[in-house]
């Protein structure tokens, strides 16, 4: 139950996009064609798929305050955390270039409409927000954190699919002209934020057990039976 509901936290709750709008510049850019917004949106599933938990295993067995104790005596001190950006940099860098060569390799056309965005994707905001969230909310184990970045690329990839969808869909409608473009496209990634804020109750239930009907008898019963006591003791106070 708790990668499921990281699982699906990460894509609709947490949202890259819709919830703290991180990676918005390819998101807007790239949006124009399914098509387009389909191959960017699987090679962010892959590198956050990649990154995070690469991240997770230098964060807890490098970079934590005593991470290096596993190299013997008088490691135990050592406080890397410092290098945390410079190396959670490198790593995504690394992998956005394999993924970077792997496209041109078999998708030329693909990489051609892509474009600048993505050798850019080594600095898109919502591929260092994985790792960075992964290290900050303490995720336990490399299994979650797998976890946590193939859901935070699905939650992008759906985002980025949506828009351009929508966008394709809008070339046939009638915009005002002060909308049209950017304009319009803020709007509906508006709205579609607001749209995924109602899955925030979805994993909130059910926390509270319910009590037995016998157990909440006792105490009504026993609730009723003190405030007739305290009613007698007034009672005698004013005689």
């Amino acid at each position: 139950m708790e990668h499921l509901e990281l699982f699906f936290k990460s894509i609709f709750i947490d949202n890259m996009v819709f919830a703290v709008f991180l990676g918005m510049c390819s998101y807007l850019a790239v949006s124009k064609k399914v098509a387009t917004a389909v191959g960017l949106g699987a090679a962010v599933i892959f590198v956050l798929a990649i990154t995070v938990p690469l991240n997770w295993l230098l964060d807890q067995y490098l970079l934590q305050p005593g991470a290096l104790s596993w190299l013997g005596e008088g490691y135990e001190d050592y406080d890397l955390s410092f290098l945390s950006f410079i190396m959670f940099i490198a790593t995504i860098a690394t992998m956005v270039q394999l993924v970077e060569i792997v496209v041109e390799k078999f998708s030329p056309s693909l990489y051609n409409s892509l474009g600048i965005f993505l050798p850019l994707i080594a600095v898109n905001c919502a591929i260092l927000g994985g790792s960075l969230f992964m290290q900050s909310r303490e995720i336990e184990t490399l299994g979650l954190a797998f976890n946590y970045g193939i859901g935070s690329g699905i939650g992008w990839f759906l985002a980025i699919l949506a828009i351009a969808a929508i966008r394709e869909k809008i070339r046939y409608s009638n915009v005002p002209a002060p909308l049209r473009g950017l304009g319009i496209t803020f709007i509906i990634t508006g709205l579609m934020g607001i749209g995924f804020l109602s899955f925030g109750g979805m994993l909130t239930g059910g926390e509270e057990e319910k009590k037995p009907a016998k157990e909440t008898a006792i105490e009504v019963e026993s609730i009723e039976t003190e405030a007739a006591k305290e009613l007698a003791d007034n009672t005698k106070i004013v005689e």
